[in-house]
């Protein structure tokens, strides 16, 4: 029959072009004719008076490719596709979603094109090169000679536009095209059996094309060719062979904008001329592409691509025709069809998952026509070996870029794009790279030493991209580009810190995207929530007040996490969440069995969760919302809390060192002629350097940790957080009556101590260093969290817990922090406050006595001051001083707290008189100068030092005696009957004369 023979004849043409044997090849993936891809056949009508040219759209199946994958034309691909690495860095995800929109519409007029391209190429948030006016005009003129909708396109028409893609010809040798010797022949010899139709004509030409660059030596068919975008492979042919990541250039309208060469000679003296300058500063990284046959045909690949939008763009009209639309179509598929040949090395040499991919380079470069790596992905995807082959290795690249990437200049972003665009490709319900990214054998290494946290990050794939941090620990490249200056001032500190906590949103958000994507997979959810476990799981240790920092993640890696969380959590639900889940036998998160609990000790709680198991009905199902919920808490513990830990120590480091180099100044009258001048000078000198060193390390730790947005995350969280163990305390949330019930709730009471501690220290950490976030609308929960809390101390086991909850109440008071004064009044203003606040905080004031621990005889004395701080506010209040008239009157606890004062007030003023003397008689020592000098230097120095302890000792004692004596002199001036009392047999038999007012 008539196709049989055209079947031969296609079959010979072929294996001529490949110089093989006629017969059919036993692999799919070495010859452009495959059997028609799974689905409903495709009937190809015989070729009539109207179908001859094979340009009608129900005349062929839409592709046909090497690997016959796909069976979809580019125009009716499906809409759950996301955009590809086409579009410049900073296009919106909606952008993109109206462009592939109007990719998948048949119908192309001419305004929603102009729209698509304005926003495609003109607002890529990078800086645009200036067009050539002449460039424009001719661009509108290519448009003004557009045929009409209504001319019927011709065959001579169409192997016109054939040509002008491809770049070829088989007529005349011309320049600025790729002559086909055999295809010429071929049409001289007999030009009707040529091509069936356009599908196999686009097919021998790519073949011809490939074959002529890897057979020939001398010469090289694409070196003729000039530039029509800006595909990046000609810098494959510069000296050095790398790539310089362009920021501020979008060459005129092609979605390409990397600003090095392209095919010819001509584009490489532009890379060596111009390139040079253009590179600057900011522009350090360098992605290195092969300089090899793969390369240019790649870019010959990607150029003919590319050529298919700008023609539709040119000409919407004539494209939106179903021929022409059909056409173009086949074409696209083709060209990455032979891409994914070109990239497998089937053409050339096979290429290895180890080696680089080619593509790597111009994905960084956001460098690819809108929709090659969606195409790509779709045409590949089905056939498992064909789509590892090819995207495992661009998958390593993109980790390795992102490796090198620092926060120091913008490049950071290209691979985390890169990949968030890779993850978001969608076909129905799958993401095929989110299963192929799960399935890699460093999605989540196991752990071979004890520092799990520290391989976790170096190893697992993800590690890389979540590594990006400010933190000087992490990334020292911060630290010397940003603050390597001579003097660090509070406002460029301001500026610098706005621009890298943009920097970290801007990769937060692509993290985010990424492990979301793998989250919305069906296939892939499993393994993200394995991998979310793990990160918590292997940096256990990272919340001891004393670890091992190699053995953990950074604080950088940790954050960013976390920010991914918050962003998970944010629109959970608490009534979707179950408080049982930490005791859960499926639980994810291994709580260590020494885990202190808010009440029970560890012999209740494993009673009690004995009993649990023998009793399954307590546990449902684990869902995501509460996973979620409950590994974000737990994130918190280990990243927010000990990076403020770290902040808090490094500034007591600061001022201890400032401390040291003014008495190292000061006192150098008395050591500069001393044997130990030299060591003192070196002691100074290394003081200042490291004071430098810290100074620094401060300010990249205020970017990282003081963003205000992200504290109000974290504080809202919380606000979850303690939501949710009202509800447990009491089911009636939020109308809590107290007291609450005698009996502790036992999932509360078993609940691991840290829920709680870590609430009040994040408090406190806000307080001091940044107010300003107190105010969002969880303050209230938290407010009434505190006040329940100290109302019912016996729902603590810990008195320093609770001692922690009295200490942000202290800190929120406007006497010690006045930006915080609204949030005091919210506390004392607080319903369930005004009756039982008072006599709680008076118990607390007397059990502090013995708390269990071996400071217990200091601590007490700061939680007493903080506590008399407190009330001495509360006094103020009507409603409080009428609870004090009450307890004062007949009051279970007055007497006992009356006492205490008293003691400590002799004991803080006699110790205070003691120092003070000691200081009075070295200053008097000190005055008298040649009895001094006469001293061994031994002794001076004892008495220095000893003078030093003292003034401290009886500063920290002086301010807790004052605020005791305040308190007496409060209570004595308006309460004295209470102390007159003849039955009060614990007072002393005579007080001092201060103790009462007049």
């Amino acid at each position: 029959t008539e196709e049989q023979q055209q079947d031969s004849i296609r079959r010979r043409r072929l294996a001529r072009l490949a110089g093989g044997p006629s017969s059919q090849p036993t692999t799919p993936l070495t010859s452009p004719q495959r059997e028609t891809p799974p689905g409903p056949p495709v009937v190809a009508p015989a070729p009539g008076p109207s179908h001859s040219l094979g340009l009608n759209v129900h005349s062929m199946t839409p592709a046909t490719s090497p690997i016959g994958a796909s069976g979809v034309a580019h125009r009716s691909q499906s809409s759950e596709g996301v955009s590809s690495l086409s579009s410049s860095p900073s296009n919106s995800l909606e952008t993109q979603s109206q462009s592939l929109s109007r990719s998948q519409s048949m119908d192309i007029d001419s305004v929603s094109c102009e729209k698509s391209m304005s926003q495609v190429d003109v607002d890529s948030g990078i800086e645009n090169m200036e067009v050539d006016e002449n460039d424009r005009r001719e661009k509108r003129s290519l448009t003004d000679k557009e045929p009409l909708s209504g001319s019927e396109v011709s065959e001579e028409q169409a192997l016109q536009l054939v040509c002008k893609i491809f770049r070829v010809s088989w007529k005349d040798r011309d320049r600025d095209v790729i002559f086909l010797n055999s295809l010429s022949a071929q049409f001289k010899q007999n030009p009707k059996e040529v091509f069936s139709d356009f599908k196999d004509l686009i097919g021998q030409i790519l073949m011809e094309v490939l074959m002529m660059s890897t057979q020939s030596r001398d010469e090289n068919p694409f070196a003729s060719l000039t530039a029509t975008s800006q595909p990046i492979a000609a810098a494959a042919r510069s000296p050095d062979r790398s790539l310089i990541l362009n920021m501020g250039s979008n060459p005129g309208s092609s979605p390409m904008f990397c600003n090095v060469g392209s095919f010819g000679s001509s584009s490489l003296s532009s890379v060596g001329g111009s390139g040079s300058s253009s590179v600057s500063d900011s522009c350090s990284d360098h992605f290195t592409i092969e300089n090899c046959k793969e390369t240019e045909m790649l870019n010959y690949l990607i150029e003919c691509f590319d050529r298919v939008g700008i023609e539709e763009r040119k000409a919407p009209k004539m494209c939106s025709q179903p021929t022409v639309s059909q056409l173009l179509s086949n074409i696209r598929s083709q060209c990455i069809s032979h891409a994914a040949l070109v990239l497998q090395g089937s053409l050339t040499q096979p290429r290895s998952l180890q080696q680089q991919s080619l593509l790597v380079p111009y994905m960084l470069c956001r460098n690819l026509p809108f929709g090659f790596i969606q195409e790509l992905v779709r045409t590949t995807y089905q056939d498992e070996e064909v789509f590892k082959q090819i995207f495992i290795p661009i998958l390593q690249g993109l980790a390795v870029a992102s490796k090198e990437c620092s926060l120091d200049s913008d490049n950071f972003k290209y691979p985390l794009m890169a990949l968030c665009e890779l993850c978001e490709i969608k076909f129905g319900k799958t993401h095929p790279m989110c299963s192929l990214v799960v399935s890699l054998p460093l999605w989540l290494p196991k752990s071979l030493s004890t520092g799990a946290g520290r391989e976790l990050q170096r190893l697992s794939y993800l590690g890389a991209f979540f590594s990006l941090s400010v933190f000087a620990e992490d990334d020292n490249k911060v630290v010397e580009k940003y603050f390597s200056g001579p003097a660090i001032t509070l406002e460029n500190t301001r500026v610098v810190s706005q621009s890298l906590q943009h920097y970290l949103e801007l990769a937060r958000q692509e993290l985010f995207k990424i492990l979301h994507s793998i989250l919305l997979n069906g296939e892939t959810r499993e393994a993200a929530l394995n991998y979310m476990a793990a990160i918590v799981n292997a940096n256990m240790k990272k919340a001891q007040m004393q670890t091992d920092d190699r053995l953990v993640s950074t604080d950088g890696f940790m954050l960013n996490f976390l920010w991914v969380l918050q962003q998970l959590s944010t629109k959970i639900k608490l009534e979707t969440v179950d408080p049982m889940y930490i005791f859960h036998p499926r639980c994810r998160i291994d709580l260590p069995t020494d885990e202190t609990r808010v009440k029970a000790t560890m012999e209740d709680v494993a009673a009690w969760i004995a009993e649990l198991y023998r009793d399954p009905s307590p546990f449902s199902e684990p869902k995501f919302p509460t996973e979620c919920f409950f590994l974000t808490l737990h994130a918190h513990h280990l990243s927010i809390l000990p990076s403020c830990r770290r902040y808090i120590r490094r500034l007591r480091a600061i001022r201890e060192l400032n401390r040291t180099v003014e008495d190292l100044k000061n006192n150098e009258s008395q050591w500069k002629d001393s044997p130990l001048a030299t060591r003192h000078r070196e002691m100074l000198k290394r003081c200042k350097t490291q004071l430098k060193k810290l100074v620094r390390c401060k300010a990249c730790a205020d970017a990282g940790l003081l963003d205000e947005n992200f504290l109000r995350r974290c504080l809202n969280f919380y606000g979850m957080v303690i939501q949710l163990m009202l509800r447990i305390l009491d089911p009636a949330y939020p109308n809590i009556k107290l007291p609450l019930a005698p009996e502790v709730p036992k999932v509360f009471a078993a609940l691991p101590e840290f829920y709680v501690e870590d609430v009040a220290e994040f408090l406190f950490f806000i307080v001091q260093y940044a107010p300003q976030v107190l105010y969002e609308p969880c303050t209230q929960d938290i407010v009434m969290f505190l006040v329940v809390m100290l109302c019912n101390q016996n729902y603590i086991r810990n008195p320093y817990l609770v001692a922690k909850l009295v200490e942000v109440m202290f800190m929120t008071n406007p006497a010690v922090q006045p930006r915080t004064q609204k949030f005091f009044e919210m506390i004392e203003n607080h319903p369930l406050s005004t009756k039982l606040l008072v006599p709680s905080l008076m118990k607390f004031y007397t059990d502090v006595e013995h708390t269990g621990a071996t400071s217990e005889f200091y601590d007490k004395f700061t939680i007493r001051y903080h506590i008399s701080t407190i009330f001495k506010s509360l006094w103020q209040n009507i409603a409080h001083h009428g609870t004090f008239m009450e307890e004062f009157n007949s009051g279970k606890q007055f007497v006992r707290y009356i006492n205490m004062l008293i003691n400590d007030t002799t004991f803080l003023l006699d110790e205070s008189l003691e120092s003070l003397k000691r200081i009075h008689e070295v200053q008097e020592e000190m005055k008298n100068k040649e009895q001094w000098d006469l001293l061994p230097r031994d002794q001076q120095q004892a008495r220095q030092s000893q003078l030093a302890q003292d003034e401290r000792v009886s500063r920290s004692y002086l301010a807790l005696a004052t605020e005791t004596v305040d308190m007496f002199h409060i209570l004595t001036k308006q309460v004295q009957k209470p102390f007159l009392r003849p039955n009060v047999s614990s007072f002393p038999k005579s007080l001092p004369n201060f103790f009462f007012s007049p």
